[in-house]
């Protein structure tokens, strides 16, 4: 589809959301609840005319105990951060899981993006893409919702024990703690390139 066409798919009521979403955003700072190393890139973002963001997480390392792999909703944070971690605070953690199983996991950002146009979506796919988002998409195309999704490719999901025994040692959470934090460090450089090419 060439980019002549792609302007005659617009969302026709796009104003109107972008101000409950303005709303919900508006809410959810005063709450607390959006992650603060974000905030700038979301305001950068939705003082654009023809965009608005949806939901959003900067990225973190958690441990996590799960009734079983992918049970979030019975899922328990044992220690979640949006930052780099020291061993001592996953040490502290870990110590506390008793039941079902324990994992180390990390998350990239994601952030949920609303275009006016097709064009615009577009448009802000290939600038997510080009800063190493590799995993960013248009989640939904129709004339009453264009969504862009932004991701990007770091992950990690470590199993380190089950119903209170611990299958590894200090010296392999460490490691992973190591590896962890090189992530982190990566995806907080990209939503910072982000943050800078939008402005």
């Amino acid at each position: 589809m060439g980019s002549e066409n792609m302007g005659f798919l617009y969302i026709k009521n796009f104003d109107e959301q972008k101000a409950r979403a303005m709303e919900g955003l508006r809410r959810a700072l005063e709450e607390g609840k959006v992650d603060e190393d974000i905030i700038t890139l979301l305001e950068k973002i939705n003082a654009l005319e023809n965009y608005f963001t949806t939901s959003s997480c900067s990225g973190r390392i958690s441990v996590m105990e799960m009734p079983h792999f992918g049970d979030k909703v019975n899922s328990v944070w044992l220690g979640k951060w949006h930052r780099e971690v020291t061993v001592e605070e996953v040490l502290e953690a870990v110590v506390r899981h008793s039941k079902g199983q324990l994992w180390f996991l990390v998350r990239s950002p994601i952030l949920h993006v609303g275009a006016r146009t097709l064009e615009d979506a577009v448009k802000l796919l290939n600038l997510a893409i080009g800063l190493g988002f590799k995993y960013s998409n248009i989640k939904s195309v129709s004339h009453k919702k264009l969504l862009v999704e932004i991701r990007s490719t770091e992950r990690m999901d470590v199993p380190l024990g089950s119903d209170g025994e611990l299958w590894v040692d200090e010296a392999y959470i460490e490691k992973i703690v190591t590896i962890a934090n090189d992530q982190l460090r990566r995806f907080k450089r990209k939503l910072k390139r982000l943050e800078e090419e939008i402005e």
